[in-house]
């Protein structure tokens, strides 16, 4: 790989994933990965531009900006793009009137949608919703509409807790995808769209951003396929196997969101 100096020079702006980057969930509210809290507030007090990018979709965005704070973060709503109220909007805009598969924890996300006589099905981290009862309600509501329409809150494979992998969305998605025939419209990483709306409030060029995630698929392959610089911090889902994965390359390994934030402010700000 190229020297540091090299891969990181220009950068103006830095996007961070929240889950495995800055903390691992829990039923406990979770713990901060060590390091990420400083990292953070060194980060905003740089010249950098930084922008929270999630898949959360388990927790509105009041709670899990909340939690982070709690956690001593500095973080607020404004600063988060997150796909629960991405999704709304679409839903508003498309006159869309979805049946909800999701996690209570978002459903206030959703409270302004009409979800009477639905035409399209929306799908999220529902976690112990993901029943068959549930799962097969999806599917026929799917399956009755003319011109079905599957909205997913992102589409991971799995996630890490403080409790171990967990899985995700992306898992289910694919189970209605196959059973129904169709292809999910996808809010959230590795969405280009996604990240466009996120540099967008963030005011750079995708060629002046680097995103910093623990997901090789969706974080570092997501950003690069926009323009994006990407690096894989070694924390949350990171798994050994994805220095070699097969199609997505980052353009350099951390072991950690402090080791990338001390990259950064030696040589991207010149």
């Amino acid at each position: 790989m190229a020297a540091w100096g090299k891969r990181l020079a220009g950068v103006r702006g830095v996007l961070l994933d929240i889950s495995g980057v800055l903390y691992d969930g829990g039923e406990d509210g979770g713990t901060p990965i060590p390091g990420s809290v400083e990292a953070v507030a060194r980060l905003k007090r740089s010249q950098l531009k930084v922008r929270f990018c999630t898949n959360d979709s388990q927790k509105s965005r009041r709670e899990l900006v909340g939690l982070l704070q709690r956690q001593g973060f500095d973080i607020s709503e404004g600063e988060v793009t997150s796909p629960a109220p991405a999704t709304s909007l679409i839903l508003k805009e498309r006159g869309l009137r979805p049946h909800l598969l999701i996690h209570d924890g978002v459903r206030s996300e959703f409270d302004q949608i009409d979800t009477s006589n639905p035409n399209c099905v929306v799908i999220a981290d529902a976690g112990e919703g993901f029943s068959y009862q549930n799962m097969n309600k999806a599917f026929r509501v799917l399956m009755d509409l003319e011109k079905p329409v599957l909205i997913s809150l992102g589409k991971g494979r799995y996630y890490k807790e403080t409790s171990g992998l967990m899985l995700d969305v992306g898992a289910y998605m694919k189970a209605l995808e196959y059973a129904c025939g169709i292809e999910a419209e996808v809010v959230g990483k590795p969405s280009p769209e996604y990240f466009q709306s996120a540099l967008k409030e963030m005011g750079v060029e995708a060629h002046e951003a680097i995103m910093i995630g623990d997901d090789i698929v969706g974080d570092v392959g997501g950003a690069q396929r926009c323009g994006m610089r990407a690096l894989q911090v070694r924390t949350g889902k990171f798994r050994p196997s994805d220095e070699q994965h097969p199609e997505v390359k980052a353009d350099g390994y951390v072991d950690n969101l402090a080791e990338a934030v001390d990259l950064l402010l030696q040589h991207a700000i010149k």
